[in-house]
């Protein structure tokens, strides 16, 4: 197989491929957690201020006090990756044109030198983190396989994808093929490992905020 082979199987045979089963996993999954049921809850609500699935989304999408001084890389690192990986994702042209051909939907996208910039801080900021991880003992200590390979899925479509676009390393059609596999493997493994919190973070909190709430606690 030549490069040319290999990037047309992987727009084509692999993308269906990973697609599909990316599609069928995220369904199974949400099937299997909404699907747990939970005793009704019979106290009296109680009202108390700031007590709300509502509002602990919004506390719990920012830093609590005093804990972006003691984890700034943790933070700022994180914020700034995810941030940069969700423009890089969905505000580069050519995946809206790909998201476009596989749903009909469409948007303006960021013009291609300020989404190369994002890419570059996206990585950098993911090193640092990484570098962090492995340099703190009790984070090291609680890191498990999954948290090393999970971070390798979501690093590589970002650094292959750059490098495709900059011509770097291998030929653009090699590196292009590789890219999309690295993107449609990531789709593969994502329903089954912690990247599945991408769809269940904001209903997770939503849910702790609202249990809580009717017992009058802010969480």
């Amino acid at each position: 197989m030549n490069e040319m082979q290999l990037l047309t199987w992987a727009r084509g045979t692999g993308l269906d491929f990973a697609v599909g089963i990316f599609l069928l996993g995220v369904l199974w999954r949400l099937i299997e957690i909404y699907s747990l049921g939970r005793k009704k809850d019979l106290s009296a609500a109680r009202q108390a201020a700031g007590a709300s699935g509502w509002h602990t989304i919004f506390r719990r999408s920012v830093p609590a006090e005093g804990m972006l001084k003691k984890s700034p890389v943790s933070y700022i690192g994180g914020y700034t990756f995810h941030i940069g990986l969700a423009i890089c994702v969905f505000l580069f042209a050519p995946h809206i044109k790909l998201i476009q051909s596989l749903t009909g939907l469409s948007w303006p996208g960021l013009p291609s030198q300020f989404v190369d910039l994002i890419a570059v801080v996206t990585i950098a900021a993911m090193v640092v983190v990484l570098v962090d991880r492995i340099n703190k003992p009790v984070k090291r200590y609680l890191s498990t396989f999954q948290d090393w390979f999970t971070w390798t899925l979501t690093f590589l479509p970002v650094l292959t994808g750059w490098m495709a676009v900059q011509h770097l390393l291998l030929p653009y059609t090699t590196m292009l093929a590789i890219h999309i596999l690295s993107v449609e493997l990531l789709l593969v493994f994502l329903p089954f490992t912690k990247l599945f919190h991408a769809f269940t973070v904001f209903g997770s909190r939503w849910y702790i905020g609202t249990v809580n709430g009717h017992k009058g606690v802010a969480v």
